[in-house]
């Protein structure tokens, strides 16, 4: 018989707080899960809770249990685990039913399932789940894409249990086949150039001002209420103060400065470069991570080459919080733009406002500055998000201290790569007049590409001797 709305495939850490979520919202929940023993300890653990959740040993029990249309919520590792999964329900589901993947999986290759499976009348829909374990237990961000009939069947389940702004539930539908799972790399794309710069100035503060983890941390703590209120702010201030029960030292400094990564943020850039687009932030941060795995080079190159004696000092902490912030405001507006260009390579007509409203709440990079993104991407809808009229107003006043910070930086010897590919951007995107003039006049001297005139239209060659 029928009991559940919704079946959730796959109990690991976020598709067990999802279930509880649905639960919680009066939302009967199927589960199942490959390896079946999981499943009485996860009913054990949920609780008053467990009345609303049912229990299925295998996904053909798992699709007994539903209501039709039938959806089944797969909250699997992306890649060969989708496709075995795909390959196991296809079938035994019947059209009009609805599978959604909650993975971090890559847009194209949910754009070719999607495409695969509505020949049979089945909606494969993309959905891009951010918040952690936390979010996905009280309430995510949460960026679909699929079939607007898939929307229409999930949005009576998806908006009890998304995060709130307000009173505003922060899910959206954002087009058609990967269009979910492409915003969702954006954001983690976004997440990495905010990580990244944060881990820059507590280097400078730490290396160059010689502060430990807990002042970091108070200092943190007091950015947190101004113009760089946002979860990765705050988390920082709490990780900076936590002490190690081991050793007693700060619990940062006993971790290792290796960091990892599952491959959102090289996949933001390589679709980045394949629109066309820059994303210089993303790209150091992305970078950063890659350097962080060489520790064995790293230790050996500290003693093999040269170091630079400090010729600068770094600028005052408040003004690096400015700098923080002009670094910050620029990785968003990369990433915008690069949502705005797939949205129009791929026909997606993607709302970027509707896209930061949803990111006010729920997700790793919800700040404030995100909730005055949301009236900014209105004005210019179909131009780059930088030349919206607000944006000037946010960089102007802290663009100063950005350089500053730079430029010490650079003559202290410690590296900001984010930070530096940020102002980098900057100056590149304003100048009317650059060199890729001199670019040209190479590439037609040894290869006659060719060049356009500023005179007049057309492409031609020069006689370069």
């Amino acid at each position: 018989m029928a009991e559940a709305r919704i079946g959730i495939y796959g109990l690991g850490t976020m598709g067990s707080a999802l279930a509880l979520n649905f639960a919680e919202r009066g939302i009967a929940t199927a589960v199942a899960n490959r390896e079946a023993e999981w499943i009485a300890p996860f009913l054990d653990r949920a609780g008053p809770l467990a009345d609303r959740l049912v229990a299925a040993d295998g996904l053909r029990a798992l699709l007994a249990r539903l209501s039709r249309p039938r959806v089944v919520m797969m909250m699997i590792p992306a890649g060969a685990p989708v496709e075995e999964s795909i390959a196991r329900l296809r079938p035994l589901m019947e059209p009009g039913d609805i599978l959604v993947d909650g993975g971090n999986s890559d847009h194209n290759d949910t754009a070719r399932r999607a495409a695969a499976l509505a020949g049979e009348g089945l909606h494969f829909m993309g959905l891009g789940v951010s918040g952690g374990e936390t979010g996905a237990r009280h309430g995510p961000s949460l960026m679909l894409g699929g079939a607007e009939q898939g929307w229409t069947t999930l949005k009576p389940l998806l908006e009890p249990i998304a995060a709130r702004f307000g009173e505003a539930p922060c899910v959206a539908h954002l087009g058609p086949g990967g269009a979910g799972h492409f915003v969702k790399t954006v954001h983690n794309g976004i997440e990495y150039a905010d990580m990244q710069m944060i881990a820059e100035t507590y280097g400078l503060l730490r290396d160059g001002a010689g502060w430990d983890a807990p002042e970091i941390g108070a200092l943190f703590v007091r950015w947190s209420t101004g113009p760089l209120a946002s979860f990765l702010v705050e988390t920082t201030a709490r990780v900076l103060s936590v002490p190690d029960p081991l050793s007693g030292r700060p619990m940062v400094d006993m971790i290792r400065d290796q960091a990892g990564q599952k491959g959102t943020g090289r996949w933001t850039l390589i679709e980045a470069l394949k629109l066309g687009q820059s994303a210089s932030a993303i790209e150091a941060a992305v970078g950063a991570r890659a350097w962080s795995a060489l520790k064995p080079q790293r230790l050996a190159a500290e003693t093999q080459l040269p170091a630079q004696t400090a010729l600068a000092p770094l600028p005052e902490p408040e003004a690096l919080a400015r700098a923080l912030y002009a670094g910050r405001v620029i990785a968003h507006l990369q990433g915008f733009e690069i949502l705005r260009a797939a949205s129009t390579a791929h026909g997606w007509t993607l709302d970027l406002s509707r896209v930061a409203a949803i990111w006010r709440a729920g997700c790793i990079i919800r700040s404030s500055l995100m909730n005055e993104l949301v009236a900014i991407l209105a004005e210019t809808p179909q131009r780059p998000p930088w030349l919206a009229p607000a944006i000037a107003g946010l960089i102007g006043p802290a663009l100063p201290a950005l350089r500053e910070t730079v430029a010490a930086a650079a003559l202290t010897g410690l590296p900001v790569p984010a930070l530096s590919g940020a102002l980098a951007w900057y100056d590149s995107i304003r100048r009317g007049q650059g060199t890729a003039n001199l670019i040209q006049a190479q590439r037609d001297a040894f290869g006659r590409h060719g060049f356009e005139r500023t005179d007049r239209a057309g492409l031609t060659h020069g006689d370069w001797g």
